[in-house]
C-alpha cells in the first residue's frame, strides 16, 4: 500500500512539474532561440562555417540555355507589309561552372573578397541540335549599333554611313550559325570601321569573350557581425555604387549575388539581388511555400514592378535616360552600359510586360510557368535549393534619319534570344540539409517532448489513484461477535451447539 502511495505522489509531482517546465520553456521560445542562434553564428562567411567550402564552389550544376528567335520574314518586316514572324530555337544548353576565386578575407574578416570565374561546356545531350551546323536569321546587331552611335550626328554625316553600309552589303538582318552568334564572328562593317578606329573591335558575338571570364571584384559581408548581413555586397569593382543611372536609388548596389541569403527568412522580406548583366539590382517578393527534394522552400519571384515604368513605379524613374521617351512596363534600356547597343532586356516573351510588345510580334506568347524568375529558399537556412534565372535580349529597332533602311520601321523592340540560367541542389547537399533542419526541429519542438512526458505522468497518476480506490475495503455494519460461554453446556445437550450472540443493549 505505501509502494502505490509512493509511486501516485511521485508521478503526480514530476508529471505536474513537467509540464509546467514544458509549457514554460514553449512559451519563452528558449529552445528555438538557442538553435536559431547557433544558426546565426554557424551560417556565416568564414573558414569552417556549414557554408562557405559549398559557396567557394558550389556543387549543384548549373545550366545555361540559350533559345533564339529565329525570323521567318525579313524581307517583308522591312519593306512594312507585315509584323516579323519569329520562331523558338532551342534549348542549347551549357554546363556553367562557377568556382570563386582570389578569396581574401578583409576587415578583420568581417568580409571577403572575390572572383566568380565562368566557364562553359556545351552539352549535346541536353540541346535540339549542334549549334556549329544550325543557323539562324536574327537582327544585324553591329549595323544597329553604328546607326544608334551616330544617328545624333546630322542628316549628311548618317546619309554618308548609310551608303558606305550599303556598299559593303550591310542589311538590317544577317544570318550565322548558333554558335558564331554566341561565341563569335568577324563582322565585316566593323573590320571596315577598324580601319578608321583602331579601337574597334571587329569581332562581335553575344557571348563573346565570356568563357572563363568574371564580372569583376566583388566584396561580401561574411555575416560575422550582424546575419541579416550574410552575402550582402559591400563593393564592386571597388565601387559602392553604380554611376550609369540618373538616380541614387537606382544606382544602388542592393542585397547579394544571389547565390546565398541570411538565415531565418521570412515570407514578408523583400530580397534584393544585384545583377551585373542587367547593370542594377533587383527585388523579389514571396510567391508560395514549394518543396524541392524533400526540403521545405519559400518561392521568392520579381514582381511587375521591378521592369515597371516610372509612371507604374517611380522608384525605377531613374532608369530612363530619356524621360521624354521612355519605355513601357516590361521593358528597360540597358544601351548605357552595353557599349551603346541599343539593347533592351526583359523577361522572356515579354513575360509581365505591357501587351503592346508581345503584341507587335507573331510567335511571341508568355507562359507564367515558362518564362518565371524565381529563387526557392530554405527559410531556416537561406539556402537556394532551385533557381531559375530567366532574361531576354531584345534591340530596339526604330526609323533613324539618313538611313534608307530603317524608313518603314516603327519603334519595335525586337526578340534576339532568352536564356534560362538553371540550378537544383544536388542529392549529397540536399541529404545534408535534410538533417541539419530535423536536428532544428527537434530542439525547437524539445519543450513539446517535456510536456507530452509531463502529461503521460499525470496520467499515470490519475490510473494509480482509481485503482488504488478500486481496491480499498469497504464498510459493513457494526455487528458484535461474542464467543459462547462454557455454562451453557446444559442447554448445549438439549438444544444442540449454537452460536450465540450477545444482544446489543437498545437504552
Amino acid at each position: 500500500m505505501r509502494k502505490g502511495s509512493c509511486c501516485m505522489f511521485t508521478s503526480g509531482v514530476v508529471g505536474a512539474l513537467l509540464l509546467i517546465a514544458g509549457i514554460g520553456l514553449f512559451v519563452s521560445g528558449f529552445f528555438q532561440t538557442l538553435i536559431h542562434n547557433k544558426l546565426k553564428g554557424e551560417i556565416t562567411l568564414t573558414e569552417g562555417s556549414k557554408v562557405f567550402a559549398s559557396w567557394k564552389n558550389p556543387p549543384p550544376p548549373v545550366y545555361i540555355q540559350f533559345f533564339f528567335f529565329n525570323v521567318t520574314n525579313p524581307e517583308e518586316f522591312l519593306k512594312g507589309e507585315a509584323k516579323p514572324r519569329l520562331t523558338e530555337m532551342g534549348p542549347y544548353t551549357f554546363r556553367q561552372y562557377r568556382p570563386k576565386r582570389n578569396v581574401t578575407f578583409v576587415d578583420n574578416e568581417t568580409k571577403v573578397s572575390a572572383y566568380t570565374v565562368k566557364s562553359f561546356v556545351f552539352l549535346p545531350e541536353k540541346s535540339v541540335g549542334d549549334p556549329k551546323v544550325d543557323v539562324v536569321t536574327t537582327v544585324n546587331i553591329p549595323a544597329v549599333a553604328v546607326i544608334n552611335r551616330i544617328k545624333g550626328l546630322g542628316f549628311w554625316v548618317s546619309s554618308g554611313i548609310s551608303m558606305y553600309m550599303g556598299s559593303i552589303g550591310t542589311t538590317l538582318f544577317m544570318t550565322h550559325t548558333v554558335e558564331e552568334m554566341l561565341w563569335g564572328f568577324k563582322d565585316p562593317l566593323l573590320t571596315r570601321l577598324k580601319s578608321i578606329k583602331p579601337d574597334t573591335d571587329e569581332y562581335f558575338g553575344l557571348m563573346i569573350n565570356k568563357n572563363g571570364s568574371n564580372d569583376g571584384e566583388f566584396v561580401y559581408h561574411t555575416g560575422a557581425q550582424n546575419y541579416m548581413d550574410f552575402g550582402r555586397i559591400f563593393t564592386w569593382n571597388g565601387e559602392k555604387k553604380l554611376s550609369f543611372w540618373r538616380t541614387n536609388q537606382s544606382n544602388m548596389i542592393n542585397g547579394s549575388d544571389g547565390s546565398g541569403f541570411h538565415a531565418l527568412l521570412s515570407k514578408e522580406e523583400r530580397l534584393n539581388v544585384f545583377s551585373p548583366d542587367l547593370c542594377r539590382s533587383i527585388h523579389m517578393r514571396f510567391e508560395k511555400e514549394v518543396e524541392v527534394k524533400g526540403i521545405p522552400a519559400y518561392r521568392f519571384t520579381p514582381p511587375r514592378a521591378v521592369f515597371a515604368s516610372a509612371k507604374n513605379n517611380p522608384e525605377n524613374e531613374g532608369f530612363c535616360l530619356t524621360p521624354n521617351n521612355c519605355l513601357d512596363d516590361g521593358v528597360m534600356d540597358v544601351s548605357v552600359c552595353r557599349k551603346g547597343a541599343p539593347v533592351v532586356v526583359s523577361f522572356p516573351h515579354f513575360h509581365l510586360g505591357a501587351e503592346k510588345y508581345a503584341k507587335a510580334i507573331d510567335g511571341i506568347s508568355p507562359v507564367h510557368e515558362r518564362h518565371q524568375t524565381f529563387l526557392d529558399l530554405n527559410p531556416t537556412m537561406g539556402v537556394p535549393v532551385r533557381a531559375m534565372k530567366r532574361a531576354q535580349i531584345n534591340i530596339h529597332l526604330e526609323r533613324v534619319t539618313g538611313f534608307p533602311l530603317t524608313r518603314n520601321l516603327n519603334s519595335t523592340i525586337f526578340p534576339i534570344l532568352f536564356l534560362n540560367e538553371s540550378v537544383v541542389i544536388d542529392d549529397v547537399s540536399a541529404a545534408r540539409i535534410q538533417k541539419l533542419l530535423l536536428i532544428v526541429t527537434l530542439v525547437s519542438y524539445f519543450p513539446l517532448l517535456i510536456v507530452a512526458l509531463g502529461v503521460i505522468l499525470l496520467l499515470v497518476c490519475i490510473i494509480l489513484v482509481i485503482r488504488f480506490n478500486q481496491n480499498k475495503p469497504s464498510a459493513k455494519k457494526d455487528t458484535s461477535y461474542a464467543p459462547v460461554s462454557d455454562k451453557a453446556d446444559d442447554q448445549d445437550e438439549k438444544n444442540g451447539t449454537y452460536i450465540g450472540l450477545t444482544p446489543v443493549d437498545e437504552s
